[in-house]
């Protein structure tokens, strides 16, 4: 695959050939994801051209560095992209108040804002101390106190929700003071 500013810069220049290649290796990544979570080819394929488009106008906003592969970054895009449309349809389907409609640019910009947000946090992961990434990887892929208690080798789920708390405030200065955190933090 291309590195992530060749990619980027073909987006921007709507290189065909490039784009093909993206398709060939990520979509199908994207398909079984949308797939496996109550989706049909033909809207994981919308997806991913929303991804594509959202992330070439960010670009060309405002050019940025892709700290992971430019494929990670595609498909993390049309995850969030993804679960985003589910949330959205979930409230179209259960609330029965008259709702108001939603404009394609205001979606896009709603993603792009996300996909900021996510990458910040992210970026902010993984700058604390291993010890902590570890803790709060478990904690938020929504493990047990027991199980960390047994995987970090502590002495009880008290020391474990105290570490937990420590890391979660590191974690939480560390994005705060960040000056793109303001920018980020409200809709």
């Amino acid at each position: 695959m291309l590195d992530n500013t060749e990619a980027l810069n073909a987006l921007l220049e709507n290189d065909a050939k490039v784009i093909s290649v993206m398709y060939s290796k990520i979509l199908p990544k994207v398909q079984k994801f949308v797939i496996q979570n109550k989706g049909q080819q033909v809207d994981a394929e919308d997806i991913f051209q929303k991804a594509l488009l959202q992330i070439a106008v960010r670009y060309r906003r405002e050019p940025f560095q892709i700290k992971s592969s430019f494929e990670a970054y595609v498909f993390t895009a049309c995850k969030n992209l993804w679960r985003r449309e589910l949330n959205k349809n979930k409230i179209r389907v259960t609330d029965d108040a008259i709702l108001e409609l939603h404009h394609e640019e205001r979606d896009m910009a709603l993603a792009t804002f996300e996909q900021e947000r996510w990458e910040l946090f992210t970026e902010k992961l993984e700058a604390i101390s291993e010890n902590c990434k570890k803790i709060l990887k478990l904690f938020f892929g929504k493990v047990s106190y027991e199980r960390i208690v047994k995987v970090m080798g502590y002495s009880s789920e008290t020391v474990a929700r105290q570490r937990v708390f420590k890391c979660k405030t590191k974690l939480t200065q560390a994005i705060t003071s960040d000056h793109r955190y303001n920018s980020l933090k409200e809709l």
